[in-house]
């Protein structure tokens, strides 16, 4: 049975290393100076904590964090891999920008680290749901069959390093920025005393989005701070002569916003609740 290492054992670290557990793998992680709770998500997935060099006998070293810490991670891996003879492949599945990801594998120069670029759409893996699915270009070798072998559903692009990055991007503006257009617009109506009316017309003439905001917003409030990045890495790859990037800026602003709210008096997050008038699904969840 081949060992995995994910670093980054969060919501989505630690469900992708489950499926792959569940499946008969062995997973490493490094839990040093990791937070008491992502200590508790290893430990509940099932994850073997290692010493940071014993990461790199795994048979793949997957990364799974928040966008800024993407780079930190490859230039973590890229040191402990130079100088082994057969270093892992380092698949990089986080939500950043194809010109981030140029910059990431340049971290491996001077190795022979196989780096592939990767993406995952879809929630957290969960027992009885096939999801979420991991695209991957780059991988000429298809290198990650081997998750496919073990529980994964993946996806391998035709395109080059970037391709699942780029796919990510595009994905990702749409699903998560439709969240946070949707909420900044609320608060907004509550703010000039029109909230009662805007949730009466979104029910009676886009029942299809007031259903979509009232289980995505609420999904959003834990993962906000998260987001901040993720939003930014899309205004990158849009380009400063993409008109668009502009609102990707603000987006990136919103979350903030937002993130400061759910760790502070959450004033904002009850807002959004009493317009929505469904506080039960403030633990619903919006594809990452």
């Amino acid at each position: 049975m081949p060992d995995f290492a994910i670093i980054g054992a969060g919501a989505m670290g630690s469900a992708v290393a489950k499926r792959l557990i569940d499946h008969g793998a062995t997973v490493l992680t490094c839990l040093e100076g990791r937070s008491e709770q992502t200590i508790a998500r290893a430990e509940a997935a099932g994850m073997v904590p290692v010493g940071r060099q014993d990461l790199a006998k795994a048979a793949l070293v997957l990364s799974i964090v928040p966008p800024a810490e993407a780079i930190g991670v490859a230039e973590f891996v890229a040191d402990i891999s130079s100088g082994l003879p057969a270093p892992p492949p380092f698949i990089d599945l986080n939500a950043i920008a194809p010109k981030t990801m140029q910059a990431l594998a340049a971290r491996f120069g001077g190795t022979t680290v196989e780096v592939l670029d990767g993406a995952i759409i879809g929630g957290p893996p969960a027992p009885g749901k096939p999801g979420p699915t991991l695209y991957v270009s780059g991988d000429s070798a298809e290198q990650s069959r081997l998750l496919e072998d073990y529980g994964l559903k993946v996806r391998r692009l035709d395109g080059p390093l970037g391709a699942a990055s780029a796919l990510k991007m595009c994905y990702a503006g749409i699903n998560k920025g439709f969240t946070g257009l949707g909420a900044a617009m609320l608060l907004a109506a509550s703010r000039a005393g029109a909230a009662e009316s805007l949730k009466a017309e979104l029910t009676g003439s886009l029942p299809d989005v007031d259903r979509k905001l009232s289980k995505s917003i609420p999904g959003m409030y834990p993962k906000a701070y998260r987001w901040v990045a993720e939003m930014q890495e899309i205004a990158d790859f849009l380009g400063e002569d993409d008109p668009a990037a502009t609102v990707f800026r603000g987006m990136a602003d919103v979350f903030s916003r937002l993130a400061d709210d759910v760790e502070g008096d959450r004033m904002l997050v009850r807002q959004l609740d009493e317009i929505l008038g469904s506080p039960e699904t403030a633990g619903a969840m919006v594809m990452p």
